[in-house]
């Protein structure tokens, strides 16, 4: 039997840390589905293709043995009937500090409600990504600084131009 885990979120973008948490819950599951959330109220710097695409190159990267076990869809619903869409039996979540963790566990907790069978998986961050926010990435393009070393090489150029201010007619 194959175990499927999900792992929901904005990826807006997807980062150092993200990668951190694909990779871990490659580790405790045989498929991994990532689910970006799309939420008309939210707003992103990039559209949901543009996210899409951007996991999809970020995925090309990894060698075959993961590549292969990695699929990205989009929701815009439950979280759970996501997974549930997806044939996922895990939700995996990345923790970086005990913050993460509180908010966490209160929407595990829900979840767990709204569908038993699917159970929720933490999965620390590693330290050298603990740090990274995809709201402090966005602020460091905007600002522009130096991305570099909080995302994977292919999403760098892509953040720099979307983050760069529109050229002036003066």
């Amino acid at each position: 039997m194959t175990r499927t885990a999900l792992y929901p979120g904005t990826f807006d973008p997807i980062t150092n840390g993200h990668l951190d948490i694909l990779l871990a819950a490659l580790t405790v599951s045989d498929r991994v589905v990532v689910a970006i959330g799309v939420h008309p109220s939210k707003k992103t710097m990039f559209t949901s293709d543009e996210r899409k695409a951007m996991i999809a190159d970020v995925i090309a990267g990894l060698p075959t043995d993961k590549r292969d076990r990695v699929s990205v869809t989009s929701f815009d619903g439950l979280t759970v009937a996501a997974a549930q869409a997806a044939g996922a039996e895990v939700l995996v979540r990345g923790l970086r500090n005990a913050a993460d963790f509180d908010y966490e566990m209160q929407m595990a907790a829900t979840n767990a409600v709204l569908a038993p069978e699917i159970r929720t998986v933490f999965l620390p961050a590693s330290p050298s990504s603990r740090h990274i926010t995809a709201t402090l990435v966005r602020q460091i393009a905007r600002m522009g600084g130096d991305v570099a070393p909080f995302v994977p090489p292919a999403i760098v150029e892509r953040l720099k131009s979307k983050a760069a201010p529109p050229a002036s007619s003066t």
